[in-house]
């Protein structure tokens, strides 16, 4: 067998070696009273956005794609949402402080304002997650608006 045939196969095998290596999933059906939906009144225009472009890597509940299992994208959408909630998880937004709170609702007007979030990166793939400028902006109002109540 030739080296090159080699390096393919030891690769072949690699690959299929790291499927059984599966991170945790992030998927929860609970909603505890610390959810931003309990500790808001949240109009369903404004909850139908946030599932649709936020809840995937804000939330204790991700809805996994076919690829969410193939190794190493699995690791990377893993650490992804990691990092996702440990800037802002809505599953536990009732347990922040109110200077948090007041803190998160005004970066999410500003990041969703500025079209920060969601990331490229996501919508590339998730083309359903994209905020139309309508959204953007309704989506800005109602988060001034309750950063505002938060005072």
């Amino acid at each position: 067998m030739g080296i090159k045939k080699k390096i393919i196969l030891g690769l072949a095998v690699i690959l299929i070696g790291i499927q059984f290596f599966q991170p945790l999933r992030n998927q929860s059906e609970e909603v505890t009273e610390a959810h931003f939906e309990k500790v808001y009144a949240v109009p369903q225009n404004i909850k139908a956005i946030l599932v649709r472009s936020c809840y995937d890597c804000h939330s204790n509940n991700t809805r996994y794609p076919w690829y969410g299992r193939i190794q190493p994208g699995a690791w990377y959408m893993a650490d992804h949402i990691r990092k996702g909630k440990q800037e802002l998880n809505f599953s536990e937004f009732g347990d922040y402080s109110q200077r948090r709170k007041r803190s998160k609702l005004r970066s999410i007007a500003g990041q969703i304002k500025d079209g920060e979030m969601p990331l490229s990166s996501y919508t590339l793939i998730h083309r359903d997650a994209i905020i139309s400028e309508n959204d953007r902006q309704v989506l800005t109002q109602w988060f001034e608006a309750m950063e505002d109540s938060n005072k």
